[in-house]
């Protein structure tokens, strides 16, 4: 059994501005336009009195699982913590792990959350290096981002889950103070499980890592492993590891 029959497919996602569906090249295109509109309307206003601000233009996809992924819209005076914050409320978190990104050859990491809440990068204060001396997540975006930049994202350094973000450009937009905003994203894949032919709504954690282990309802129940290492199936490149529920 394989998901989506190995085969790659083109992915689609809608737009969060217009609401339009778009292939996943075909939308880094549409933004480019829609989000200008949307920034030009905004700031014309008279209902509100917008800040603007430089924003950064960014495109996340999983790095082995590229049939994921979502465009953000990112303040430049937000910082990398900000960055990793909403990534993880959107796409990883589960347990609390600790997470690292990796920049023009640089680790920016010490964001695991700690016992009382806080991530151990702003606890320790914007200076603060580990023993494998990786910087701090707590710097500006604008400090180490640039248009056309690739970097790294993992959650995880055991059940490790790994992105690939990417700067698509920069622009003068309305700003609510580091609020991230989510500007597209993918639909759910189909997978099939191919036994049955039908679509699969839950994974088993332990067969998943073997590019198996995607079933049914009616087929997850008979699943030899057992329910207790079910996971539902989510619209998200960490499916199916660790704990994660969506």
């Amino acid at each position: 059994m394989s998901r989506q029959n190995e085969e790659k497919l083109e992915s689609n996602g809608v737009c969060s501005s217009c609401g339009g569906t778009f292939g996943k090249k075909a939308m880094t295109k549409h933004l480019t336009s829609c989000v200008k509109e949307k920034a030009n309307a905004e700031m014309s206003s008279p209902k509100q009195k917008p800040k603007s601000g430089k924003l950064f233009h960014l495109v996340v996809e999983g790095r082995y699982q590229p049939e994921y992924w979502i465009h953000i819209a990112a303040p430049a005076q937000a910082k990398l913590v900000n960055l990793d914050r909403f990534l993880r409320n959107i796409w990883v978190e589960c347990c609390g792990h600790l997470s690292s990104f990796t920049i023009d050859g640089v680790k920016y990491s010490g964001s695991g959350k700690s016992s009382v809440g806080t991530t151990y990068g702003a606890f320790f204060g914007s200076d603060f290096e580990d023993d494998m001396g990786d910087k701090s997540m707590n710097i500006d975006l604008t400090n180490v981002l640039v248009p056309r930049r690739k970097f790294y994202y993992e959650y995880d350094f055991g059940t490790t889950t790994d992105l690939a973000l990417k700067v698509v450009s920069e622009y003068e937009g309305f700003i609510k103070g580091k609020d991230i905003q989510l500007m597209a994203r993918n639909e759910p894949p189909a997978i099939m499980y191919d036994s049955c032919e039908k679509i699969a709504t839950q994974v088993c954690a332990v067969c998943v890592y073997n590019g198996e282990g995607w079933l049914c309802d009616e087929c997850a129940s008979k699943h030899e492993c057992g329910e207790e290492m079910l996971l539902p199936v989510v619209n998200s490149p960490r499916v199916g590891m660790c704990g994660y529920s969506g």
